[in-house]
């Protein structure tokens, strides 16, 4: 009888479940509901009892989408494949830019079939699942590694726990997309933070990332939150030929999608882009443009990536918001690097729902370009999240009042001398300590995507400069318990925290460590790139451009900066200092052995005489290929290479018996050994 009973029980549960789940995409994602609210809550309730009374419950019950205890942090997650940006264009111009580019990559005179979709203004997510269920869902992070946030996504109805409605289920797919919120639950989300006196979000994409990323997860499952999917990352099991292939299955499996179509030809791509520009004042959400994407995989295999963008997809940009206002005053800022940046601050100014009262002026050259004044009525614009800035003065509202604010003679923050370096734009503060600099490396350093050293943030850093205990990033290494419990702010267990915060932080990746130490150009993505190539940190001392260069996407400015940060003797003391303090470096980025095989690899080369090229560059080539090149000749040296006008070190190279080559022979070793 209860085996009986059991079956009876678990039927009528699974369908509850599959008969909740489907109400709930009709009402969350087609907004096109078949039953009441007063039907669905009793349905709800029913299965809510028979799951408590009986303790049968399936992973992809709606009753699991309920916030969960308060979580301490988020955890790390790997993506399989790179969550990279998008290419931007900002004109139709630009659009048939990009569509040239694509032929002439493709080596193609024909029509170029694209999609064309609305691009959504929210936070970027990735939902992987494993044999149909939600299995773990991630934050992009830095596009290489994000934050679990599983336990938040499982409480936003719009988020399938299931995969249904289509044939195949894959093994496992990687479905990318963007939680967002309607401008009006943007609104009243504000109005109530407002009546709680709690400060309102800057934008609904400020509001949907902070809210998917709470670490409470209740807070989450109270705001309504929807999902957009439009892309796949890793796949097993299944197979799509195009974009639009792919979003139909999408839409079949219940999942939210754009409005999506295909166009073959830049015409007809542009006169898509201008239908949804001329639409988005009706839409629920905020758009800040429209995805133009290649629909063919195999032409966007072909075609390839670039630096952090796809070549196959560009989005394009409408036009910003704007709004005119006054500028009350001009001030500088210094950076962590010296370069002193002017910015306005503006009578209050609302421009797409966000309340501007600052805007960067860039530097110098561009404030005298636009003639930007004290005192100005200017058009600011602001378009998406880019910071707001300064488009042009209003002259004809001048009062004859207005003052032009000068390049200061001394920095605004230590009063150290101001210079310009030839061939530069920006003004930099040469003190050497200098308390702007100083707190800012050390808070750039101890930040998230750096160090993450938490309980380090910007007011405890400025706090521990003022009072002596850190002058540089080196000193929190040095912190001990008694010196943080004398300060402000500083009880107990708040000290013992950053203690064990700082501690913590001595076992990190080489990417983060090469971030963290603020070198110049070198953002997370580079940092990454030399993890990618180097194994670890001592690889990189005394490293020439060059090798840098070598790098798939190393420009010349970082090439130099890298180069002349690891040739610089204090740079290489500090490196050496903190691996003394504990500092301990794994790089799980670092691609392996098998794969950093290089044609001369072991091998030793001098060179003598006038080459065809400099002898520098001679020299970078070798080395980017693992040989090592030295100035003086030894009975280990592998090759001689000779150019005219040799000098002495050819007759040693002959008395020990060293090969000689020429530079041609030199490219035809070159070749012979790849």
């Amino acid at each position: 009888m209860q085996d009986k009973i059991t079956e009876q029980i678990k039927h009528e549960t699974e369908k509850l479940v599959k008969d909740l789940n489907y109400h709930c995409y009709r009402y969350y994602v087609l907004d096109s509901p078949v039953i009441s609210d007063e039907e669905y809550d009793r349905l709800y309730f029913h299965l809510k009892d028979l799951e408590d009374k009986y303790h049968y419950i399936l992973p992809d019950s709606p009753t699991q989408r309920v916030g969960a205890p308060p979580l301490d942090k988020f955890e790390k997650v790997k993506h399989t494949e790179p969550m990279l940006s998008l290419d931007n264009a900002f004109t139709y111009n630009d659009l048939e830019e990009f569509d040239k580019r694509i032929k002439r990559l493709l080596k193609s005179d024909e029509d170029i079939e694209y999609t064309v979709e609305p691009k959504y203004d929210g936070l970027a997510i990735e939902l992987t699942y494993r044999d149909g269920l939600l299995f773990k869902a991630s934050t992009r992070g830095d596009g290489y590694e994000g934050e679990d946030v599983t336990r938040n996504i499982k409480t936003i109805r719009s988020v399938p726990m299931k995969i249904g409605g289509v044939g195949i289920i894959p093994e496992e797919i990687d479905i990318r997309g963007e939680m967002y919120m309607d401008i009006s639950e943007f609104e009243k989300l504000n109005k109530d933070r407002e009546n709680k006196g709690e400060p309102p979000f800057a934008n609904p994409r400020n509001a949907a990332a902070g809210s998917v990323r709470q670490l409470d997860s209740s807070i989450t499952a109270s705001r309504k939150l929807h999902l957009a999917c439009y892309g796949m990352g890793a796949i097993k099991g299944i197979n799509f030929h195009t974009q639009y292939e792919f979003i139909q299955w999408l839409k079949k499996a219940r999942f939210p999608i754009p409005d999506i179509t295909e166009e073959r030809g830049i015409e007809k791509v542009m006169h898509a882009v201008k239908e949804i520009e001329d639409k988005r004042v009706g839409f629920k959400f905020e758009t800040d443009g429209a995805v133009v994407k290649v629909n063919d995989f195999g032409l966007q295999k072909q075609l390839g990536m670039k630096t952090r963008e796809p070549r196959w997809a560009v989005a394009y940009k409408f036009a910003a918001h704007q709004g005119i206002t006054k500028i009350k005053d001009i001030q500088g800022s210094v950076g962590r690097t010296g370069v002193i940046t002017p910015f306005a601050i503006f009578e209050p100014v609302r421009i797409g729902g966000v309340t501007v009262s600052r805007s960067t002026l860039h530097n110098w050259d561009e404030m005298e370009r636009k003639d930007i004044q004290i005192g100005d009525t200017v058009v600011v614009e602001r378009a998406g999240d880019v910071i707001p800035h300064v488009i042009s003065v209003i002259k004809e509202k001048r009062t004859g009042r207005e003052k032009p604010f000068p390049v200061p003679e001394k920095c605004p923050v230590c009063g150290s001398t101001v210079l310009r370096e030839e061939g530069e734009v920006a003004f930099r503060c040469i003190g050497l300590n200098c308390p702007a600099q100083v707190q800012e490396k050390i808070f750039h350093f101890a930040s998230r995507g750096a160090m993450d050293i938490e309980g380090l943030g910007e007011k405890n850093v400025e706090l521990l400069y003022s009072k002596g205990l850190i002058n540089h990033f080196i000193d929190m290494y040095r912190l001990k318990k008694e010196d943080l419990l004398q300060l402000p702010r500083f009880a107990e267990k708040s000290s013992q925290n950053l203690i064990d915060a700082i501690e913590k932080s001595k076992h990190t990746t080489l990417a983060r460590f090469l971030y963290s130490l603020g070198i110049l150009h070198v953002g997370e993505y580079a940092s990454k790139q030399l993890a990618k190539n180097f194994e670890n940190l001592e690889n990189l001392y005394h490293i020439k451009p060059g090798q840098i260069l070598k790098i798939k996407q190393m420009g010349d400015k970082i090439a130099h900066s890298v180069s002349d940060f690891f040739n610089d003797r204090e740079n290489l003391h500090i490196l050496k200092t903190l691996k003394s303090l504990g500092l301990k470096l794994t790089n799980p980025d670092f691609e392996g052995e098998e794969k950093q095989i290089k044609p001369l690899d072991n091998l030793s080369f001098v060179i003598t005489g006038t080459l065809p090229k400099p002898r520098n560059e001679v020299e970078d080539l070798i080395e980017s290929l693992g040989a090592h090149t030295t100035s003086s000749i030894s009975k280990n040296t592998s090759y001689l290479v000779v150019g005219t006008d040799p000098g002495s070190k050819l007759r040693k190279a002959e008395s020990l018996g060293v090969k000689i080559i020429s530079y041609t022979e030199l490219l035809h070793l070159i070749e012979q050994k790849k």
